[in-house]
C-alpha cells in the first residue's frame, strides 16, 4: 500500500532518494545510499550530494521540489480537474512522473516502468487540446491520463513529436516538444514569442528550436525541450536541468527580484561557478540580458534560466527560452524583471546603469559597453530580414510591427547615448 507521505526520486530506473512531508506539509528530502554509492549526481546546488537529510523545516528541499510545479490559474485548473488537495507535495505524487529535467516522482508502491507508452493525437484530439489551451486532465481517461509537470504560469502541454505527428506520453514516458497556446487576452503570444526568439538566434544567442503553427484560426507555438536529446536508437533521452531558483534555492514566488528573488549579479555568479565553459555562458547571459532590454523582453526572470547536464557530464548555461517582446502586449508591466545598475524601466536606463551592473559583476564596463553597441547593431540590421523570413514562412502578420517599433526605439536610444 502507497505511503501518502513519502515519494520516491527517481533516475531512469535507478533510485535517487525520498521525498516525505512532516505535518505542516513541508517538505524534505535524503539521498538513497547507493546512489551515493554509485556515483549519483546532486540534483540541485542547492541540494548538494551528502549522507543525512534536507530537514523539511529548513524549507531547502521543499522550495527545489515546489519549482517543478506549474503556478497560478495552471496549477488550479490541475487541481480542480485532478480533485486534489492543493498542495505541493499531493501535485508533485499526481504529476511528477515527467518533470523539467531528467527526474521522475513517483509513490513509493511504484517503479519506473521503462515502457514507452505514448497515445496517439489525432487531429480532432490536438484541435480539443488547443482549444483547452493544453488542459489536459479534464479530457483524458484516467487509466491513460500523462503524468506530466511543467513549471511555470503558461498554458502549455509536453508532447512526443515524431515524424511530424504528436503523441500523449502516458504515464511517465518523456515528451520532446512543448506546445504554448494563445491564451484569452493575449493571443498574440506565440507568434510574439516565436518571432523573439528567432530575433535572438539572429544575433547569435542561443535559442530554443521554435516553430509557429495553427489548427482552424488558432496559433500554438511548437519548441524543442532542449532537456531531451534523440539517442542512437531513435528514443528519446532526459538530460538533467534546473532553473536558476532551484540552483540558488529560491521558491518560484521569488522568481522576480523585486519580489526578492535573485539579482542579475549572482546569476552572472552562478554562471562562473557551475559553467564548464563560464566565459563563454557568462558572456551569453551578459548578452541576454542586453537583448531583454532592447527587445522589450520584461519577463525575464530566474526562473527563465536554467542549467543543463550534458551527456559528457559538463555543465553549461541552457539555451534561452521563454523569450517574448512583453513591451508589446497591453496590460502586462514595461519595468524588467532584473535591473540594470538598480533602474527597472528599459526606456530611462543610462550609460552610468549600465557601468553599475558592469561593477556589480566584476565585469569592465567597456566590454560590456561594446556587448551593448553590438546587440543595438545587429537587431538594426536584422530586424527587417528576420520579419520577412517570419512572414514567408506564416503569412502576414501586422501585429509584429508594435515589436520593430520598440526595438528601433531602444537601439536608438543605445545609439544617442
Amino acid at each position: 500500500m502507497s505511503d501518502p507521505d513519502t515519494l520516491n526520486l527517481w533516475h531512469e530506473q535507478r533510485l535517487v532518494g525520498q521525498l516525505w512531508r512532516n505535518t505542516a506539509g513541508a517538505i524534505g528530502f535524503r539521498y538513497d545510499p547507493e546512489w551515493i554509492a554509485g556515483g549519483g549526481f546532486a540534483v540541485s546546488r542547492s541540494l548538494p550530494l551528502a549522507a543525512g537529510e534536507f530537514a523539511p523545516e529548513a524549507g531547502v528541499a521543499h522550495r527545489f521540489f515546489a519549482n517543478l510545479l506549474p503556478e497560478g490559474a495552471v496549477r488550479d485548473h490541475i487541481v480542480r480537474d485532478l480533485k486534489l488537495p492543493n498542495t505541493d507535495f499531493d501535485l508533485l505524487r499526481a504529476i511528477g512522473g515527467e518533470c523539467a529535467g531528467a527526474l521522475s516522482i513517483l509513490p513509493v508502491d511504484q517503479q519506473p516502468s521503462g515502457q514507452r507508452r505514448y497515445r496517439p493525437l489525432t487531429e480532432k484530439d490536438l484541435a480539443d487540446l488547443v482549444a483547452r489551451r493544453g488542459q489536459i486532465y479534464a479530457v483524458w481517461p484516467a487509466d491513460e491520463r500523462p503524468r506530466l509537470s511543467l513549471a511555470g504560469a503558461q498554458n502549455k502541454c509536453p508532447v512526443l513529436l515524431r515524424d511530424d505527428r504528436y503523441f500523449l506520453p502516458q504515464g511517465e514516458a518523456p515528451s520532446s516538444h512543448i506546445l504554448k497556446f494563445e491564451l484569452a487576452d493575449y493571443r498574440h503570444l506565440p507568434a510574439y514569442e516565436t518571432f523573439t526568439t528567432r530575433l535572438a538566434a539572429a544575433i547569435g544567442l542561443p535559442v530554443v528550436d521554435i516553430a509557429l503553427r495553427s489548427i482552424g484560426r488558432t496559433r500554438y507555438a511548437q519548441i524543442a525541450r532542449y532537456d531531451r536529446l534523440w539517442d542512437e536508437r531513435g528514443e528519446v533521452r532526459r538530460l538533467h536541468q534546473e532553473d536558476f531558483c532551484q540552483a540558488l534555492g529560491y521558491g518560484h514566488e521569488k522568481k522576480y527580484q523585486e519580489h526578492g528573488g535573485p539579482t542579475f549579479a549572482q546569476c552572472y555568479r552562478l554562471v562562473l561557478d557551475a559553467s564548464s565553459e563560464p566565459a563563454i555562458d557568462a558572456q551569453h547571459l551578459l548578452r541576454w540580458q542586453i537583448f531583454n532590454v532592447l527587445a522589450g523582453n520584461s519577463d525575464g526572470h530566474a526562473k527563465n534560466l536554467s542549467l543543463l547536464q550534458l551527456p559528457d557530464d559538463t555543465t553549461r548555461l541552457a539555451p534561452f527560452y521563454d523569450l517574448v517582446c512583453t513591451r508589446a502586449i497591453e496590460r502586462i508591466d514595461d519595468h524588467l524583471a532584473f535591473d540594470v545598475g538598480g533602474e527597472r524601466n528599459p526606456s530611462v536606463i543610462t550609460p552610468a546603469r549600465w557601468e553599475a551592473l558592469a561593477k556589480q559583476c566584476d565585469v569592465r564596463p567597456q566590454f560590456l559597453r561594446n556587448l551593448l553597441q553590438e546587440a543595438a547593431a545587429a537587431l538594426q540590421d536584422r530586424l527587417g530580414p528576420v520579419r520577412e523570413e517570419f512572414e514567408a514562412h506564416y503569412g502576414a502578420y501586422s501585429a509584429l510591427q508594435r515589436i520593430e517599433k520598440i526595438v528601433r526605439q531602444q537601439c536608438r536610444r543605445i545609439a544617442k547615448r
